[in-house]
């Protein structure tokens, strides 16, 4: 390689870099896995490194799009795979969460976590079809014009255009008001640990909402009792959460997905990531991956030790 290719070599995967935290955000609304979004995003980096970037009139919007249809292809594969539930894990599946430290957030952390996509919208966004997903968080998320986005689904833009729209009206049906404050979350979540903690089953009763949802998603291996499962109504969640509160002794506060959530980490190793959504004081919806697997790649800065 002579000198002027290694430059220009340099310089492309410089350009790249000034893009990678647009792509990564895309990918991972896409696919709900940080491990998968990394994988598309690097798949971007090898579409360019084998193409001529000079052709390239608009570096962003090119790179956008290939990562967008790579994500697609990832979700038709996965749909494809997907087999018909024989069991109570049906609608288990909690997608990969973004872990920081409650405290100490400084002035452009925060402005990351203004743009945090929340656990509640990541699960719906799961019950898309592919193209409908891509649609959506492609316009709608990251203000793509239709026009870009057709190509990749192989429709015309009106198409492409209803297909966002349908995609709009399920999340805007499916995806549950929250409280904004992260301050207000904390309360309500400090509250939670006290009560699991003191096995005051009242105490647990009176801050979830009667109709609250539990998605605990433990993976493919884990079972007995720790298996993944779908838990509705304040009752059943407040058992749950009596079940397991030998976990709350060692849990701690975390931003998760840019809200109040709770690791649990004994001894400095992650077992547990509770993602919640809270309304009016009381818990709407509980967000929990326990999967040995996934969890063991999860990076969690400053967490549990």
């Amino acid at each position: 390689m002579t000198g002027e290719t290694m430059a220009g070599s340099e310089e492309l995967a410089d350009r790249f870099e000034e893009h990678r935290g647009r792509l990564k955000a895309v990918a991972y609304r896409m696919l709900g896995s940080l491990a998968e979004a990394e994988d598309a995003v690097q798949e971007a980096w090898l579409k360019l490194s084998r193409t001529d970037a000079d052709d390239i009139e608009n570096l962003g919007g090119w790179l956008t799009t290939v990562t967008g249809r790579v994500c697609l292809d990832l979700l038709r594969s996965r749909a494809a795979r997907r087999e018909e539930p024989m069991d109570d894990t049906v609608g288990t599946f909690v997608p990969d969460p973004v872990l920081r430290p409650l405290a100490h957030l400084d002035p452009a952390e925060e402005v990351l976590q203004a743009d945090s996509v929340g656990l509640a919208l990541l699960v719906v966004l799961e019950n898309l079809a592919p193209d409908e997903r891509l649609a959506f968080v492609l316009h709608d998320m990251f203000a793509v014009p239709f026009e870009d986005i057709a190509p990749i689904v192989e429709r015309g833009p009106a198409a492409t255009r209803q297909l966002a729209s349908r995609a709009r009206r399920r999340v805007r049906g499916a995806t549950p008001s929250a409280e904004p404050d992260l301050g207000r979350q904390k309360e309500v979540l400090d509250a939670f640990l006290a009560a699991a903690r003191g096995g005051d089953f009242e105490a647990l009763l009176a801050l979830l909402h009667p109709d609250v949802v539990l998605r605990a998603d433990s993976g493919e291996l884990v079972r007995g009792a720790a298996v993944s499962k779908l838990v509705q109504g304040a009752k059943a969640v407040a058992e749950q959460a009596l079940l397991f509160a030998r976990f709350a002794q060692s849990a701690e506060l975390a931003l998760v997905n840019g809200s109040v959530g709770v690791v649990n980490a004994p001894g400095g190793r992650v077992q547990s990531v509770m993602g919640v959504t809270i309304a009016d004081g009381r818990i709407t919806g509980m967000y929990i991956l326990a999967d040995p697997e996934r969890l063991e790649r999860l990076a969690a800065p400053g967490l549990a030790g």
